[in-house]
């Protein structure tokens, strides 16, 4: 089964590290990403621009509405996401677990709904 890990982390955080622990902080995501191609769970990865560049839609009453940057305020914001293999829930928790943001911000582990080709198969 596949599951989207999303990494919410303070964003105003990651702005004010060190470039010598912003690189080694890095270096573990980087780590993370090869150990689970090792294993066979990584699908795909990537960090997401901040959230002040984000360009929220929506359609209402047939009109489409856009507004920038994120629509709810918070301090947390996504970051990131893994989408890997796993074969339970138990898992995709543990590599939600290695995830260097786990340890200051919020990894949610969400499991995907199979695509209708394969629900129908």
């Amino acid at each position: 089964m596949q599951y989207m890990l999303l990494v919410y982390s303070n964003e105003s955080r990651w702005e004010n590290v060190p470039d010598v622990e912003r690189q080694e902080i890095i270096g573990k995501y980087m780590a993370l990403a090869a150990d689970m191609r090792e294993r066979d769970a990584y699908v795909d990865g990537n960090e997401l621009q901040p959230a002040p560049d984000t360009t929220t839609v929506r359609v209402v009453d047939g009109e489409t509405e856009i507004t920038d940057g994120p629509f709810t305020e918070t301090k947390e914001a996504l970051g990131g996401y893994f989408l890997i293999e796993a074969e339970t829930l138990d898992e995709a928790i543990e590599w939600a677990a290695r995830i260097p943001a786990a340890s200051h911000g919020v990894v949610e582990v969400r499991p995907l709904v199979p695509a209708r080709e394969e629900v129908s198969a």
